[in-house]
């Protein structure tokens, strides 16, 4: 007598990943210095290209949202960012008091991954090392919901994102698969 196994595929989880871009952006492109002028962290230049295809490699992301300010005379990224599969949720820009452009998505990024998308995965990717989105950490490992929080660089991360180290990957040791090559 033969013994049969049945094996039963496992449902593949929906990953979905929320990305704010700015902090993606300036963690991994901007130098970070001591008081005294040393360099403790060398920027470099993200591929997005990679990065999504990174993200589907590593985590299975269906869905890659990223979350930046718009400005006109971004098109051209803006319809690059499309083409390499990533769904754009734009914020208008403001200038603040001095000037600077700013187009703080943190709202939608959490309006997104914990309500208007939230029935639609199984799992979230959380792309930030910013300690605003402590809440929305919390909430969806609550509810085994948070697979990872890609962070840019360890130096730049937030002191409020200490409880969540088993869920913390750093890019910055991706980057020579994630760098832009001329």
């Amino acid at each position: 007598m033969h013994k049969y196994k049945i094996i039963m595929k496992q449902k593949r989880q929906k990953v979905y990943t929320f990305i704010d871009s700015q902090n993606l952006n300036y963690g991994t492109c901007k130098n970070i210095e001591t008081k005294k002028g040393k360099i403790i962290y060398k920027g470099w230049k993200l591929d997005f290209k990679k990065f999504r295809v990174y993200l589907n490699d590593k985590f299975r992301v269906k869905k890659a949202f990223i979350f930046i300010g718009y400005m006109k005379e971004n098109a051209y990224l803006y319809r690059s960012l499309k083409k390499y599969g990533y769904e754009l949720v734009f914020k208008p820009t403001v200038k603040d008091s001095s000037g600077k452009l700013k187009g703080n998505i943190d709202a939608e990024l959490v309006l997104h991954a914990a309500a208007i998308e939230y029935q639609k995965y199984d799992k979230a990717v959380i792309v930030s090392g910013d300690g605003d989105f402590y809440c929305l950490h919390k909430y969806l490992k609550n509810k085994s919901k948070l697979l990872k929080i890609i962070i840019p660089n360890k130096k730049s991360q937030s002191s409020l994102l200490k409880e969540f180290e088993n869920y913390k990957v750093f890019i910055e040791y991706q980057r020579d698969r994630l760098g832009y090559k001329k």
